[in-house]
């Protein structure tokens, strides 16, 4: 019993990484299937707004689907920027990047199945106007945008959605209940999706992109890896959205993470300023800790900076948590200069 259980713990790399493939998964079901909706199944079936609603509704089922387990990233982009300024431990990010892409692209393989007679039909030739249905191409295959107009998009996108993650899930920041964050984040992909969907077809997840042009690629878009220009584009959504989440996450923990210690009336303890403890993905998330008496520890909101929740820190007595029943007595205030039990934290688990 003690070894399933050990299989099966959180902390499990490779546990984390079906939660990820999943996750991810769900996210791409319902985005890449509302796409292929809109674009092959005719008109009264949808258009730009469905679209962003159910890639935020993807992004939202996604990520309660992982969360408990991996923290819910979703997106490369997410990880990469969550290593960098959240202490996520760089040795998972290459794990998590690579379930990511097996999700989106197992994902895209079930829309490409499902959707099979309607593609062609739509698309004899498999060409340009049906790729935008799997992965994106500047000024959505058919407005004039340059790649490099494209580039510049996914990473002010992809800014923004790390930005706004961290902002809302920055435990100093009185975010969102952490049950909520998920909604939440889901809301600015759709926010997204409505503001800056025209030049790049807001891929904003390298994972999102890639998996499901590699499975278009092997079911007969022999171009899927150029845009209509004949450039190679593949990797355009790739490297800008990596570089806009590491410019997001530095602007927040820059301008706004290290200033709202001082708003507590204290400096920040020693490494704890602006700090957001467990990624989100693309898209927010949901507690990782120990669940006790069927209540996520931290539903009011703290986190474990690692995935599954392997916090050596325990609060002090009278930090307010109660450990017999995982929640925070709401009459008490923790003191955000005891590194043990800092302020509240959202949530764990981004995009999209």
């Amino acid at each position: 019993m003690a070894g399933i259980r050990g299989i099966l713990s959180r902390q499990n790399i490779a546990v984390q990484m079906i939660a990820e493939f999943l996750g991810t998964m769900i996210l791409i079901l319902f985005g890449i299937g509302v796409v292929a909706q809109v674009v092959a199944g005719g008109p009264g079936l949808g258009d730009h707004d469905s679209i962003a609603w159910a890639w935020g509704l993807g992004v939202v089922l996604g990520v309660y689907t992982a969360a408990r387990i991996s923290g819910a990233h979703l997106n490369p982009a997410v990880t990469i920027a969550l290593a960098a300024f959240r202490k996520f431990p760089w040795k998972s990010v290459v794990p998590y990047i690579i379930a990511q892409v097996a999700g989106a692209f197992v994902g895209a393989l079930l829309v490409r199945w499902a959707y099979n007679k309607v593609l062609h039909n739509a698309d004899p030739g498999l060409t340009a106007k049906t790729q935008t249905v799997f992965s994106t191409l500047p000024g959505n295959g058919t407005l004039p945008v340059s790649l490099w107009g494209g580039f510049l998009d996914q990473v002010i996108g992809t800014a923004i959605l790390v930005f706004l993650i961290f902002v809302l899930t920055d435990r100093l920041n009185d975010p969102p209940l952490s049950n909520l964050t998920p909604f939440i984040v889901g809301l600015v992909v759709v926010a997204i999706g409505m503001a800056w969907g025209t030049n790049a077809g807001y891929a904003i997840n390298p994972a999102r992109d890639f998996g499901p042009r590699l499975a278009s690629y092997i079911t007969g878009y022999g171009t899927a890896w150029r845009d209509q220009y004949n450039q190679l584009y593949w990797w355009v959504p790739i490297a800008a959205p990596i570089i806009g989440g590491l410019i997001g996450g530095l602007i927040y923990v820059t301008l706004i993470g290290r200033v709202l210690p001082y708003l507590q009336g204290t400096e920040a303890p020693a490494g704890r300023g602006g700090e957001v403890e467990t990624p989100v993905d693309a898209a927010g998330g949901v507690p990782t800790g120990e669940q006790q008496t069927g209540t996520p520890r931290g539903s009011r909101g703290v986190i474990d900076p690692t995935p599954g929740g392997n916090d050596p820190r325990r609060p002090e007595p009278g930090s307010g948590f109660d450990p017999g029943t995982g929640r925070l007595d709401p009459g008490t205030r923790r003191d955000p200069r005891d590194p043990g039990s800092g302020p509240m934290d959202p949530g764990a688990g981004p995009n999209r």
